[in-house]
């Protein structure tokens, strides 16, 4: 059944959210997301993953380069409330207001914990033993709104990025499921943050996953201490921005590692011009 609602997402996470509202039987009536854009070495023209999936499901979707409350007024007219999870872009306060219920987001953290773009890979580079994921009700500021539902999850040791973001999206899209009809009936009254102990983070680029070859030799060699914050960094920031450091004159990606009593082991790299491959280092 497609419900009076417009889901806004772009990338892997909205995917995976969207597809477990469409199992829930919660379908939007639109999809809006980012333009296609250039992808890979060829840079060929490639859709975003939600456009995908909602073209599979024959839902309609609107590509604007900038969100304005005029050009999505005749659909939100039509619409009750929004879905947000992982759209790319900030959506203006005037479009949030002209949903009769707002907008709905999906962010994979405890509120007010680990704000803004990489919660998820600030979470397993932090060390984390626990994350999780929460529905909350949009405002103008950054994962700012009152919280309608969380759920805890622990993180396991061996927890990827892509792992994790799985996880927490398909957890998100449930915890949605089962509370939405309570939000929707005045049942379940959002509840403002603890903004005090707000944290937040930032996009990670290339050079915030480097890693020098000397960390690299001592924690192969055995500091441990070395060797779990390698292995942190290399399960949160593969597979973009990736991981790599320079080993004789030449740029390697560290692709997998192991923990092991001893130190760290090498599991998968790829040196500059070849293909990845399997390791003993």
């Amino acid at each position: 059944m497609r419900q009076r609602f417009i889901f806004f997402g772009t990338p892997r996470f909205a995917e995976s959210a969207l597809e477990r509202l469409i199992e829930n039987g919660i379908v939007p009536s639109l999809v809006v997301c980012n333009p296609d854009r250039p992808t890979g070495r060829k840079k060929e023209i490639t859709p975003p993953p939600a456009k995908i999936l909602a073209e599979k499901h024959d839902i309609p979707v609107f590509q604007p380069e900038k969100i304005a409350a005029e050009s999505l007024k005749t659909e939100i007219d039509k619409a009750e409330f929004g879905v947000l999870a992982s759209y790319g872009k900030i959506i203006p306060k005037e479009t949030i207001e002209l949903f009769p219920k707002g907008i709905i987001g999906i962010h994979p953290s405890l509120l007010p914990e680990y704000r803004g773009a990489t919660p998820i890979q600030s979470a397993i580079l932090s060390g984390e033993k626990e994350t999780g994921v929460s529905v909350f009700l949009m405002d103008e500021k950054v994962d700012h709104g009152p919280v309608i539902g969380m759920l805890r999850m622990p993180i396991a040791h061996d927890d990827t990025y892509l792992v994790l973001e799985k996880k927490l999206a398909l957890a998100g899209a449930d915890l949605l499921a089962e509370i939405l009809p309570g939000y929707l009936e005045g049942k379940i009254v959002p509840k403002e943050q603890e903004h005090e102990k707000a944290t937040f983070t930032k996009k990670t680029a290339a050079d915030d996953a480097f890693l020098p070859i000397e960390d690299l030799s001592s924690a192969l060699q055995g500091d441990m201490e070395k060797a779990r914050r390698i292995d942190r960094m290399v399960r949160a920031l593969n597979p973009e921005p990736g991981v790599w450091t320079t080993k004789d004159g030449k740029r390697m990606k560290i692709l997998g590692t192991r923990l092991l009593g001893s130190g760290l082991m090498l599991t998968k790299i790829q040196m500059e011009g070849k293909v990845p491959r399997e390791i003993d280092f």
